[in-house]
């Protein structure tokens, strides 16, 4: 969506909204870093976020990667910058073509700063010379597709008259040429920033404008930035910070509360401004503490308007059904179904590709290095520490395993004793979630979706098992008639007691004036595709240790002999029923054997 139309959205409905700006690493190290660390924030509920492109267009393609990940596997509305610095018009319409294919439709048109090494900005061969000529140039080529946004700059006001007046009359001509929104560089000035935008206002500009806000993370920090951008700094910003000019802890702190405190002011000044753009320099904590202050706390439907976070792509914008399967490795199943020229909306079935992708087009590979797996996960020697490893992850004991990069969701916690209580007797559980009748869409566990509508989801358990442990359980599942089941091997031997063809619904919403939404399915064909993946990872958390060790043949003998299997109970007003078959054959299981134990030491096959 377009940024200016989630502004007057938001306006309408009279909420607060926010967003936040990053800019691209130097490293690929500090890239994934940035990644994962965007992905967090989501958590904190921004309706957009931009990312900047480097003085000089230096990291062009990293903006453009960044822009296209941002959209497609985190799915948060993406501002792009691009400036004319360095930029010869083929290079801008190149990083135009792909935002476009990322479905990126918001653009921030900057003339840029001077090339690195020089004092003067100049134009390249063949390039734009003023940022106007780069507004004009994107309506030309692509009509009304882009919102854009131009660069504000509070500071103006404090210029002598006849050159404030000269700037203003530049800023309306780039408004008249096709500008939708304003975004302020950054100011700690408020009562600057109100004449500014008043004087905006007198001179017939309308469109909305965005208060660029910078968290004071450190002394030294604070007063680099300012002196760059030449900003204002009022002198009770500088009173109450430079007494603890050495403590970062305290100065953060105190800046906390004056930039909230200025926000507070913009908020009541009857601005028609109800928001803010912050610039979180790719740091965390400043930017939470500060929207903690301020008590900006995210929706549900900005969170989740799905289960999962939905791709903002052109053609996985109106996707919204997936498979359980891949609920912990989103970008998997984004690069295995990217060449479907249609994806499930509404029913899952009809709009299938008839394959999924190789996994060598997509790699499958542990995101930590072999050092950090190692202090993870330490060197398992019996199944019992592996199977006290499965256990700990659902506790929040432990961070991450191979098939999940981040700690268990949580809603998890709902199930976390039963699922370690499973992993205990010898099935190691890489997926699953609670049953709910009913809760509501704004629920901060549960919930997703629009406002004042329900969510159900039927019990789901995944997870890998020996052959004789299974057995055992299939037993017990099959006088239930409510429970179905897929278990298939590493040789891909599909076995159900399902007698339907079609996808099972696991997830599904009902919202006001709206069909009822099943975004989340079991299917035999998906659970086949998804085979290799999680057979590959655990592999893949073998090769960790060296060769001929006691770990990697543990690890690799768990991973060739276990069943991967999924098991649903259908009746989600039952929230323990489904654990019960698990609890009765690990007992029964533990009996047949000679030490009695509940938690094999060996593999329970």
């Amino acid at each position: 969506m377009k940024i200016s139309k989630r502004i007057e959205q938001s306006n309408k409905e009279g909420k607060i909204w926010w967003s936040f700006e990053y800019f691209p690493p130097r490293t690929a190290q500090g890239l994934q870093n940035l990644l994962d660390r965007i992905k967090r924030m989501t958590a904190l509920g921004p309706d957009f976020i931009d990312i900047t492109w480097n003085a000089g267009g230096r990291t062009s393609d990293l903006t453009a990667h960044m822009v296209k990940t941002c959209q497609g596997s985190v799915g948060i509305e993406t501002c792009m910058h691009l400036t004319c610095t360095n930029m010869p018009k083929e290079k801008v319409d190149i990083a135009l073509r792909e935002a476009k294919e990322a479905g990126c439709c918001n653009v921030l048109a900057l003339r840029g700063d001077p090339p690195q090494g020089k004092d003067e900005w100049e134009a390249v061969e063949g390039g734009f010379v003023h940022g106007i000529d780069l507004v004009k140039h994107i309506h030309n080529e692509y009509g009304d597709y882009f919102d854009i946004a131009v660069a504000g700059f509070p500071q103006f006001q404090l210029l002598p008259p006849a050159e404030r007046d000269l700037e203003m009359k530049y800023l309306k001509e780039k408004i008249d040429a096709g500008v939708n929104f304003i975004f302020t560089q950054m100011f700690y000035d408020v009562d600057i920033f109100i004449d500014w935008v008043n004087a905006v206002r007198a001179a017939g500009i309308t469109i909305p404008i965005v208060p660029g806000i910078a968290p004071i993370q450190t002394w030294n920090g604070f007063l680099k930035a300012t002196s760059l951008a030449n900003t204002k700094i009022p002198q009770f910003f500088l009173d109450a910070l430079e007494p603890y000019k050495n403590d970062d802890e305290k100065v953060r702190e105190i800046g906390t509360k004056l930039v909230a405190e200025m926000c507070r002011k913009i908020l009541a000044a009857g601005l028609g401004i109800h928001g803010f753009h912050f610039y979180t320099m790719n740091l965390e904590k400043g930017t939470k503490m500060l929207m903690e202050e301020l008590n900006l706390t995210p929706r549900v439907e900005t969170l989740k308007p799905l289960p999962w976070r939905q791709s903002l792509t052109p053609n996985r914008r109106q996707e919204n059904i997936r498979p359980i399967f891949w609920a912990n490795r989103t970008e998997s199943y984004l690069s295995r179904t990217e060449n479907w020229d249609e994806f499930p909306n509404g029913r899952f079935g009809d709009s299938r590709s008839p394959a999924y992708g190789e996994l060598d087009g997509y790699g499958i590979w542990l995101k930590q290095t072999k050092e950090e797996a190692l202090k993870l996960w330490g060197e398992p020697k019996t199944f019992a520490e592996v199977a006290s490893l499965f256990s700990r992850f659902c506790l929040g004991d432990l961070n991450a395993l191979p098939w999940s990069n981040q700690a268990a969701s949580s809603e998890t916690s709902a199930i976390a004793l039963q699922l370690a209580k499973m992993n205990e007797l010898g099935f190691l559980t890489i997926n699953s979630q609670p049953a709910v009748n009913g809760a509501r869409s704004d629920d901060p566990q549960f919930g997703w979706g629009p406002s004042n509508g329900y969510v159900y989801q039927k019990a789901y358990l995944e997870f890998f098992v020996g052959p004789r442990l299974l057995e055992l359980l299939l037993a017990h599942i099959e006088r239930d008639s409510n429970m179905t089941y897929y278990v298939i091997n590493k040789q891909g031997d599909l076995r159900t007691n399902t007698h339907s063809d079609g996808p099972n619904a696991v997830t599904w919403g009902v919202f006001p004036g709206k069909e009822i939404v099943q975004p989340t399915v079991v299917e035999a064909l998906s659970f086949m595709a998804w085979k290799d993946e999680a057979y590959e990872l655990g592999v893949k958390w073998a090769n960790v240790y060296e060769a001929e060790t006691p770990s990697r043949k543990l690890m690799m003998e768990i991973f060739e002999s276990s069943y991967l299997v999924n098991v649903v109970h259908n009746d989600f007003k039952d929230s323990h029923a489904i654990f019960e078959p698990f609890f009765k054959a690990g007992a029964e299981y533990a009996a047949q054997h000679t030490n009695g134990s509940a938690a094999p030491q060996a593999i329970p096959n």
